[in-house]
């Protein structure tokens, strides 16, 4: 399984002298932790990790200025978490203000630049989950909602329900004042041409069945996962996970993919972890990888890094290609997918952003 090396802890790892001297009691910061807590507050180790999607993703393949507009993007989406963070904001507002920055991008599957349907339309799906009290809010098959992560928290937060989707969802996010658009506004010419290849492949072979789908990478020329997410731990200690998706390309029938399925897709406990996923929405279900993530940790004692490998190698048998991020109450974080690439950022104290695509 194509694992990331860049599993490790946010403190006493890559950067750790630097994010170290970020905590109260480290000798070497004494004096720099009484300046930063004058104008900060105190401080607490907190950490901060993005994901926009795995897939086939090779080096070779991407052109510089492609790649340099990835990584300025992630990068961005890690600053405003980040700045959330900083000012010891909720981790739901640095979760939020990080998707929503990806949802406008049309450079991931999700908001701006979603993906087609087979009947040439966008629809958009997204969730969100507070780990402090196991709140959760999603939403699936929108065609008008600018920022679905938006919608998803407003669910959770000013509704008795979970989850909303269609037409339901789209007058609750009326009545709330959510941004609304014309559906031209998610329209882009890369996601169009896509549905006419993938229309053209498909009118060339039967569609395959779930019982078919054993193939490692998921169903056949579903090379791309563009779904974008992010998981915190912020600096009162509490885990919060987001994910937002424009689905698959020439999906059919109002399918429904992993990511507005808490346990899925999506799950933030504070006892444990919070998760967001993207790959083969499918088999994710199927393995309710990111609930499945946290039991591992809360009932086998597996360490997240453990747990994350061995849910996503679980993935990986029954033929489901993608990827994950994840932190601990910890601040231990991982990174894993099975695909050649995926894009994916963190941050720590320090500041510091990393962004990584390829598999080293």
């Amino acid at each position: 399984m194509g694992a990331d090396r860049s599993r490790r802890k946010f403190i006493g790892t890559a950067g750790a002298a630097a994010l170290v001297s970020c905590l109260p009691g480290t000798p070497v910061a004494n004096a720099a932790a009484r300046a930063r807590r004058q104008k900060d507050g105190p401080l607490r180790p907190f950490g901060f990790v993005i994901h926009g999607g795995a897939g086939t993703i090779e080096r070779d393949k991407m052109t510089a200025e492609r790649e340099a507009a990835y990584r300025s993007k992630l990068t961005e989406a890690l600053a405003a978490g980040f700045e959330v963070l900083r000012k010891g904001g909720p981790g739901l507002d640095a979760v939020v203000a990080a998707i929503v920055l990806l949802e406008d991008s049309p450079l991931f599957n999700a908001g701006k630049g979603a993906v087609f349907t087979a009947e040439g339309t966008n629809e958009l799906d997204s969730s969100i989950m507070d780990g402090r009290t196991l709140k959760a809010g999603a939403v699936a098959g929108l065609k008008r909602v600018k920022n679905p992560i938006r919608l998803a928290r407003l669910v959770m937060e000013q509704s008795p329900h979970v989850m909303m989707t269609g037409e339901g969802a789209e007058t609750f996010a009326r009545q709330k004042g959510v941004e609304l658009v014309d559906p031209k506004y998610f329209y882009t010419e890369e996601r169009w041409q896509q549905l006419q290849r993938r229309k053209e492949e498909e009118e060339k072979q039967t569609p395959p069945k779930q019982s078919d789908l054993r193939t490692p990478g998921g169903p056949p020329d579903e090379k791309k996962f563009g779904t974008v997410g992010a998981v915190c731990l912020d600096r009162e200690g509490n885990l919060s996970a987001g994910t937002s998706t424009g689905g698959m390309t020439y999906k059919k029938f109002g399918r429904v993919g992993d990511s507005p399925i808490i346990g899925a897709g999506t799950y933030a406990n504070n006892e444990t972890c919070a998760v967001s996923c993207t790959g083969d929405g499918e088999y994710f279900i199927r393995s309710v990888v990111a609930h499945d993530i946290s039991a591992a940790m809360k009932y086998g004692g597996k360490s997240l890094r453990e747990a994350a490998d061995l849910v996503l190698a679980g993935v990986g048998k029954l033929g489901g290609g993608g990827g994950l991020v994840a932190i601990d109450r910890r601040g231990n974080f991982a990174t894993p997918f099975n695909t050649s690439g995926m894009y994916r950022g963190f941050v720590g104290p320090d500041g510091k952003p990393h962004v990584q695509i390829y598999k080293d």
